[in-house]
Parts: structure tokens; sequence; C-alpha cells
């Protein structure tokens, strides 16, 4: 597999990309439908729900998934800020750097970081 695969407790997939290139990849395959995380600051890895109605423990347990990969987790050890949204919410506009992408509507979660530490 081309990207970091985890299954949660329930048995749903979560994939995440491994670099700007990766994150490209991921995208691609991404439903219209189905749920996508980044942290709110740049340097994490864009992590895909593959269910299309995700419950909300598969949703914590992606941005979980998604914040202990980030930048932001390794240089500040703290609660993260996740964006979450749907597929047909991601837009490229010519000239965005490799891994980069819009968005139109997210929410926010916060991670714990008492919750990343036990992943």
């Amino acid at each position: 597999m081309k990207f970091r695969e985890w299954f949660n407790s329930k048995g749903t997939q979560i994939l995440a990309g491994k670099s700007s290139t990766n994150n490209e990849e991921l995208i691609a395959q991404v439903d219209k439908n189905e749920t996508v995380l980044h942290t709110a600051k740049p340097g994490s890895p864009f992590v895909n729900i593959k269910t299309k109605k995700p419950t909300k423990q598969d949703i914590y347990d992606a941005a979980l998934f998604c914040a202990k990969y980030s930048q932001d987790w390794r240089d500040n050890k703290s609660d993260i800020r996740v964006h979450v949204f749907k597929g047909k919410d991601i837009y490229k506009k010519k000239g965005m750097k490799t891994g980069t992408f819009g968005v139109k509507k997210f929410k926010i979660i916060i991670v714990k970081k008492e919750d990343i530490k036990k992943i």
C-alpha cells in the first residue's frame, strides 16, 4: 500500500499521505462524499476515512492519526486543531504547490495531546 493505513477498533479503514506528492495521490482517490482531514497548520498528512458514513468515533480516530503524523505535533506536543471536510469541498488552483489544496468549508475538532500520546 502506498499510503499509511490504519484500521480503528471498529474496523474502519483510514488512509494517510506520507509526503506532499503522496498527499496528491491520496486526494486523487478520495470520493466526493468521503471525509478528509488535515491539521489547521501546514505540514500534516491528508487523511481519508474510507466510508461514506463515518461515526463520530471514526472521525476522532482519523483526527488522532492525522495529528500524530503532523509537524505541529512534532514541534509543539500540544493539543492539535484538525479540519474535517468532504472530498467535494477540496479544490486545487493552478500554481498551488504540490500537496497543497484549498477547502471550501470545514469543521474544526481539537485533538487532545493526552489522546495523541496514547497511540
